[in-house]
């Protein structure tokens, strides 16, 4: 029987429509803005879909995420924390 698991399926890539980065940020942050410009462009040059979502706002991201603010996901999964690098992310969306 063949192995069918996901390292080995063809066809399961998505494509950059299909992604979503999720900046977690608060208010006053410089790294926050600092990660949003990166995101921004990188989302803009490949059509990926990303929004943000504020800590200040959410107890469970708080509790989650306070000490490494800001954060990235990419779909849904830690990609980094505190600075992010525009190669790295671009890498992670498209690779």
């Amino acid at each position: 029987m063949a192995d069918m698991s996901p390292l080995f399926r063809r066809g399961t890539a998505k494509s950059p429509q299909e992604r979503l980065v999720t900046l977690i940020r608060k208010p006053g942050c410089h790294l926050c803005d600092d990660a949003q410009i990166v995101i921004e462009k990188v989302c803009g040059d490949l059509g990926v879909p990303w929004e943000q979502k504020d800590i200040s706002q959410d107890p469970q991201l708080h509790d989650q995420y306070w000490e490494q603010i800001p954060v990235v996901l990419v779909d849904g999964a830690q990609h980094t924390f505190w600075r992010v690098n525009e190669d790295r992310l671009r890498k992670a969306l498209t690779g």
